[in-house]
């Protein structure tokens, strides 16, 4: 792995194509405040305010931070994939990078004083730190079969693109009363999951032209919303559709009332208070103001690399064999069955790369850039279930590319299904952390391989946890879903789960029931048995997880779950109930002052 010293003279390769454009000039100040506020020049606070608009979150562990790559609708290069892993390298102790569902990289555990060289190294292949956090737009994510799926009803890859660029910098970006997430689907399938977002946008063909729904008010944490239907279809080819968030966030940015509680400042809030009605007459209220007069050039916005232009153009095209007549051993087929997806374009697939807690370890960056270049014509997206989608994988390559993997600890099969498993960092790194979620995630992918998952309707079933009620795991979108809590012992403070059952967010989105009963976190892997034990034995054929909850209801839930709850005195044999998963001390909920808010 090359490493380059980058002074404050730094410009980036003019050669990497770059969705976000990265200015050495905001590095440079970045890194000029921040030597202001190790010198003591500048109040935490009003630091903090600055530092998250530039992508670095403070984590639970002092003098550590959290650097958050943003990757608009997930696309990554070959070279994106080897600088982030040479900041991995040279800057995270741990030696891992963390993907998230909103499509980032995470860094932790990284020095202030590394950061403005860690932003020099990304930004030399076009990737970006700025507003990842803080009250700002934040990264756009999409779906990783934009542009190949089969079912697709237009690619929305290069409207992604647009609205990440329109809206980076802009006015509103930065001092909105909180945080705006949003999400762009091409297909039918909602890959993107565009309904828990604050801006969610849809394609759609109407009359043979190409457009979207906009839904807006979407979210999970507290009080979970379903986003509901601002504008049915609004022409794709027509910027007005950009001026209509726009709009959107003006109104959002003088709510007064949404600014008094912070924890309830996002959008869903104010438009729960008003109704979709009333907001969408202020919408088109708003549109009449001068603001709105200015052209925008949506097609420069637009500019993106036509990947499969760039693959037809090689003249290298794919022998024509069928995935089925590619030989290998059984390992590699149940791969296959589980991992391996054909694109629209015949005889290429997709390659999903399922990762363990979202995590990529340093030595396999290297190693998935060189896949990327060797078969995936250099191209690959992150996905919202904390995975990695390789694309144009020819058919007679799949066997080399299982290899390839295998060689760095990454051709693990069942992507998608119950054991793979869904998690935020929660106590790892995070302040508003209850629980080590990361923990129980291995705990629970530990119970189920001993577990028969051979059952389709069983192997269909997914889990996610979050550390805390702020569903960064979209626990609340899970057919089995987990967030930390704390109960009390006769020992004291007890780490725990509430659990939400019959979420889901395939064919439709819906919000899980939150049981009301709460499971010791060291029981949970035995509750999550235990549900499953009683699903097999009360179903109807045929009958899914879903189904089968929304018939039983949750009071047999709650009743399995309470046989869980004792703990014990504080003893010998109790002591592990009142530690965390992959923790050797005794549990205290510390809990401190999230930044997500500032």
């Amino acid at each position: 792995m090359t490493t380059v010293n980058r002074t404050t003279n730094w410009a980036p390769n003019p050669d990497t194509q770059s969705i976000l454009k990265v200015i050495p000039d905001e590095i440079a100040e970045f890194e000029e405040q921040v030597e202001r506020f190790r010198a003591g020049e500048w109040e935490e606070n009003e630091f903090m305010a600055f530092r998250l608009k530039q992508g670095v979150y403070g984590q639970r562990q002092p003098d550590a931070q959290m650097v958050r790559i943003k990757f608009p609708f997930g696309g990554i290069n070959d070279l994106q994939m080897d600088a982030v892993g040479e900041v991995v390298e040279k800057f995270a102790p741990l030696g891992k990078g963390h993907l998230t569902t909103r499509e980032n990289i995470q860094i932790h555990s990284v020095l202030l004083q590394d950061t403005p060289e860690l932003m020099r190294i990304i930004g030399d292949v076009g990737l970006s730190t700025r507003e990842a956090c803080g009250n700002t737009l934040r990264n756009v994510t999409g779906c990783p079969l934009a542009g190949v799926g089969a079912n697709e009803i237009f690619d929305v890859t290069p409207y992604a693109a647009a609205y990440a660029r329109f809206f980076l910098r802009h006015e509103l970006s930065g001092i909105m009363p909180r945080k705006v997430k949003s999400a762009f689907s091409g297909c039918e399938d909602d890959c993107a999951i565009t309904p828990i977002h604050d801006v969610g946008i849809k394609a759609k063909i109407k009359d043979g032209v190409k457009g979207f729904e906009i839904v807006m008010g979407g979210g999970l944490s507290i009080m979970p919303r379903i986003a509901p239907t601002l504008y049915d279809f609004v022409p794709a080819d027509d910027p007005y559709w950009l001026r209509i968030v726009e709009a959107a966030l003006r109104i959002f940015n003088r709510s007064n009332e949404e600014r008094r509680n912070r924890m309830k400042a996002r959008i869903k809030f104010l438009i729960d208070r008003i109704g979709i009605d009333e907001f969408r007459s202020q919408v088109e209220e708003e549109l009449k103001g001068d603001w709105a007069k200015p052209k925008i050039d949506l097609e420069s916005l637009m500019e993106v690399e036509d990947e499969e232009a760039m693959v037809r153009a090689k003249n290298d095209p794919p022998s024509g064999i069928s995935l089925s007549d590619v030989d290998g051993p059984a390992d590699f087929k149940e791969w296959v069955g589980t991992n391996v997806e054909a694109q629209r374009q015949e005889g290429y697939n997709l390659v999903h790369v399922a990762l363990t807690r979202g995590d990529i370890f340093v030595h396999q960056f290297s190693g998935l850039a060189g896949i990327m270049r060797d078969y995936a014509h250099c191209r690959a997206r992150i996905d919202v279930q904390q995975n990695l989608v390789l694309r144009w994988i020819k058919t007679e390559d799949v066997f080399n590319v299982y290899n390839a993997l295998k060689d760095i600890g990454l051709n693990a099969s069942g992507r998608h299904t119950i054991t793979d498993i869904v998690t935020c960092p929660g106590t790892d790194t995070c302040k508003l952390g209850i629980t080590a979620s990361m923990g129980l995630n291995q705990a629970l992918r530990e119970t189920l391989a001993d577990y028969d998952t051979s059952d389709p309707l069983v192997n269909q079933i997914h889990i996610k946890a979050s550390g805390c009620p702020n569903s960064c795991g979209q626990h609340h979108i899970a057919n089995i879903g987990f967030h930390g809590a704390v109960m009390k012992g006769p020992g004291g403070q007890v780490p725990a789960y509430e659990v939400f059952l019959g979420g889901q967010y395939e064919n439709g989105v819906k919000i899980g029931e939150r049981i009301k009963a709460r499971v010791p976190a060291k029981k949970a892997p035995e509750v999550l048995v235990a549900i499953l034990d009683y699903y097999k034995s009360q179903r109807r054929d045929g009958e899914t997880f879903n189904s089968f909850v929304e018939r039983a209801g949750s009071e047999p839930f709650a009743a399995i779950i309470g046989e869980f709850k004792d703990v014990g005195p504080l003893n010998r044999d109790n002591i592990s109930n009142y530690m965390d998963w992959e923790r050797t001390i005794i549990y205290k909920m510390e809990r401190g002052e999230g930044e997500c808010a500032v």
